[in-house]
């Protein structure tokens, strides 16, 4: 099963564009911090990923507020055919607040 969940906010995006077919596609950065525990030791990540939301997911994407703490959800795919860099395609997006 490719499904991911990520706890993120968006630092950057790219203005709204269209498929031929007329479909909505958002594209942001993300960025993640936290703190896992791996082999009993304690480990901050960070990173930033590029992301993408299509259809009616485009319209929440494109009014999520920067820097707000968001849960995202979807699936890691090719940026395109050859490529060997992902992108991570949001389907679910849920704001959960920052203070």
């Amino acid at each position: 099963m490719n499904r991911l969940q990520l706890t993120a906010s968006v630092i950057e995006r790219e203005p709204l564009r269209y498929t031929p077919a007329g479909v909505p596609i958002a594209s942001c950065t993300l960025q993640h911090r936290t703190e896992v525990v791996e082999a009993g030791i304690a480990r901050l990540v960070e990173l930033t990923m590029p992301a993408l939301a299509a259809g009616a997911a485009s319209g929440k994407l494109e009014s999520c507020e920067m820097g707000v703490e968001t849960l995202f959800t979807g699936f890691l795919a090719k940026k395109s055919r050859n490529a060997r860099t992902l992108v991570f395609h949001i389907t679910e997006l849920q704001d959960i607040g920052k203070d």
